[in-house]
């Protein structure tokens, strides 16, 4: 079962990657989606912090069904996340999440524009999700991180 699993995520990330080769549109991608991931989390926190732990909760099974060290990967990226909004005074969770979401998707779009080709999430919108497996990857081959 878990070769098959990580066939798909292989398979998710090589196509996620067909619009992600430009280096300096991967680097902004490597800052842009986790803020992406951190405000959308904030946007929900806003909400109730237990929204947001329920997001992350729901997200997990998503990831750990596609591999177990992304899983684990999203797992202390998003309690890292809800650890600093903890952390924040409420007022300002709103605020900030919004700032950060509008900046980070702008960043996302320069980097296309950059790139030249649309966002994969234009086809897909798992692709969302699977942006950040896309960032930890980066990350991981540079740790020497097998996943």
């Amino acid at each position: 079962m878990e070769a098959s699993a990580q066939r798909a995520v292989d398979a998710l990330l090589d196509k996620y990657a067909e619009s992600h080769r430009n280096p300096v549109n991967e680097l902004i991608h490597c800052v842009c989606v986790p803020a992406i991931v951190f405000s959308v989390l904030g946007l929900v926190w806003a909400i109730h912090p237990w929204a947001a732990a329920g997001l992350v909760a729901v997200s997990m099974i998503y990831y750990f069904s596609l591999s177990v060290p992304f899983a684990f990967g999203m797992a202390v990226m998003s309690g890292l996340f809800l650890a600093v909004l903890n952390l924040m005074p409420a007022t300002m969770v709103l605020p900030v999440s919004l700032t950060v979401f509008v900046v980070a998707w702008i960043g996302q779009f320069i980097g296309h524009k950059i790139e030249g080709k649309k966002p994969s999430f234009f086809d897909d919108l798992r692709f969302l999700a699977i942006g950040p497996l896309f960032v930890l990857g980066v990350w991981y081959r540079r740790l020497g991180v097998a996943y």
